[in-house]
């Protein structure tokens, strides 16, 4: 598929999922693509921490495809650039901050040479073939959050990327009212369509300003004259950062970081012109000697990751920092849907230890960085698309976003899942055509799809166990010896010998009955049998592999 004298939009990421945002612009033959994000792993690809988008689809034109843009530094939106942009061939625009971060990553994985990275100033813009881009500064919860701003042959596109309306911003300089109603206005042309986060769609309420989390963050804080205080938060949400730091002077509290992601933002941000007035943290080895009223720290671990710096305070292995009855830990953050059970695990492994924890639930310490509805309702009154396509969500998020826009006036609204290829102009905007829109599990080193044999067989043996059969052939083509016989998973554990006896028994048989003249036969024999004794056992027919071993 080759866009013709007509703009398609099309999803490879993120448009019926939170996360691996990945979009595509089509026009006049040439392709711009908006975000390369990843998102965590689910129980699809068991062994695997992140799942990118699959590109074959833009990889198959690469050489019409003009670049990336970027919205913002957030992991769902730049965390496969690493991984897949070298293979595209193109060049990254950016605005200085995310910028920044992309560079560190492309470092880190040794591609930075072989990736084109252009910084574009904070409103400024490029025009790659038939589309014009302009950088539009919104309010998010990470410095330099974007729409772009998209002039084609067919008309204007407003593509939201992250955002939310913020009138008291820690940092950055949104656009204003004014602004954006221009944008909206485009010179009495009006707007096509707004392409747009959908996330907090069902949220009723505005989500509220960044300095009403820094107030509620102070009074929690103040309130607190014994033991220590962790505050753990996004380590992109520098505007957090700057507060915990302010929060730190006024409290009379040494400020520690713990966590590298942390110390990265950090370096980061003060790189390219932010927490300018961030005090020097204090060292780790300092703080684990500290008397703890006087410390706050902040730390990654929101989500209840593992190795994350808070969990590791909870089980009692970080190397530096040991928590104890009459300390405070703040959750300033939000659970992503899918972390609820590790987010508890850290929790109940805190509370045992006698620490108090406050969240946003008992306080306001933490405001979204997406729209809830008055916002989006705002932002439609501003811009005034002639369509809208949600993107940013789940299906149900995507569904509900189409039907407030409706209500809002817009004349079209068109649900497009990821591979749903859609034409906004000329003409009346329509679904045209579907495309493959896979994922991919990145295993180690290796990038994979998720669909495909080695995670295929991963569920197999996470569900079922494995059982592996050795049979010896002697040089006669006999059976030599009793086969060997392996259970991995199998629930035997009481009576595992006599289990593997009588697997092993069943084998010998099927090798007997069968022989060794067709090897294909004989193998699928001793399966049969193995797992007919594994089913009689347990109930299960666990995955079983037989190997052939001549002497």
């Amino acid at each position: 598929m080759s866009p013709g004298d007509e703009l398609l939009f099309l999803a490879l990421g993120g448009a019926g999922e939170i996360g691996m945002n990945c979009n595509l612009y089509g026009c006049r033959g040439k392709w711009i693509m908006l975000d390369l994000g990843m998102t965590f792993n689910d129980p699809s690809a068991p062994g695997v921490d992140l799942i990118l988008p699959d590109l074959a689809f833009i990889e198959e034109r690469r050489q019409d495809l003009l670049g990336v843009v970027l919205t913002h530094g957030h992991e769902d939106h730049i965390g496969a650039v690493p991984y897949l942009a070298a293979d595209l061939g193109v060049p990254l625009w950016a605005t200085p901050f995310t910028a920044g971060l992309v560079r560190r990553k492309l470092a880190e994985e040794g591609v930075a040479a072989d990736v084109p990275l252009n910084v574009v100033p904070l409103g400024g813009e490029l025009e790659l073939g038939p589309f014009r881009c302009r950088f539009v500064s919104l309010a998010h919860s990470i410095p330099e959050g974007n729409a772009v701003v998209i002039d084609t042959p067919h008309g204007r596109i407003f593509h939201t990327g992250d955002w939310k309306l913020d009138d008291r911003p820690i940092i950055g300089d949104p656009a204003t009212a004014a602004e954006l109603s221009a944008i909206g206005a485009n010179g009495g042309r009006g707007t096509l369509a707004l392409v747009g986060d959908s996330t907090n769609v069902f949220n009723a309420e505005a989500s509220g300003s960044e300095a009403d989390a820094r107030a509620g963050l102070m009074q929690v804080v103040a309130a607190r004259t014994r033991g220590r205080v962790v505050v753990t938060t996004f380590a992109s949400n520098v505007a957090r950062l700057a507060t915990l730091g302010e929060i730190a002077r006024a409290c009379g509290r040494r400020l520690a970081v713990a966590g590298r992601s942390l110390e990265r933002m950090i370096e980061v941000a003060r790189q390219t012109g932010y927490l300018h007035d961030f005090p020097d943290p204090l060292p780790l080895e300092l703080a684990a000697n500290a008397r703890p009223e006087t410390l706050l720290i902040v730390s990654t671990g929101t989500q209840g990751e593992p190795q994350a710096a808070l969990a590791r305070m909870a089980d009692g292995t970080h190397p530096f920092i040991r928590l104890e009855r009459g300390d405070l830990v703040v959750y300033s953050s939000r659970s992503i849907p899918g972390n609820e059970v590790a987010i508890g695990r850290v929790q109940n492994q805190l509370a045992a230890l006698g620490v108090d924890l406050v969240t946003e639930r008992q306080a306001h310490v933490h405001v979204s960085g997406h729209p809830g509805r008055p916002e989006l309702q705002t932002m439609y009154g501003w811009i005034r698309p002639k369509v809208a396509v949600p993107v940013h969500g789940e299906r149900r998020h995507m569904e509900e976003h189409a039907r407030l826009a409706r209500l809002c006036q817009v004349p079209h609204a068109l649900v497009a899942p990821n591979g749903t290829v859609v034409r906004l102009g000329p003409g009346e905007p329509e679904i045209v055509g579907h495309v493959p829109a896979g994922r991919l599990a990145l295993d180690g080193d290796v990038i994979l799809p998720v669909e495909g044999r080695t995670m295929a067989a991963r569920r197999k043996l996470a569900h079922g166990g494995l059982m592996v059969v050795t049979i010896a052939r002697s040089p006669a083509g006999r059976l030599a010896g009793a086969p060997a016989v392996v259970a991995q998973g199998v629930p035997v554990e009481q009576e595992e010998e006599a289990f593997l006896a009588e697997c092993r028994s069943a084998a010998a048989k099927a090798v007997e009955a069968a022989g060794f003249a067709d090897e294909r036969r004989l193998i699928d024999e001793v399966k049969v049998a193995v797992r007919r004794v594994a089913r009689s056992w347990t109930g299960r027919k666990p995955p079983t592999e037989v190997a052939i071993i001549a002497l």
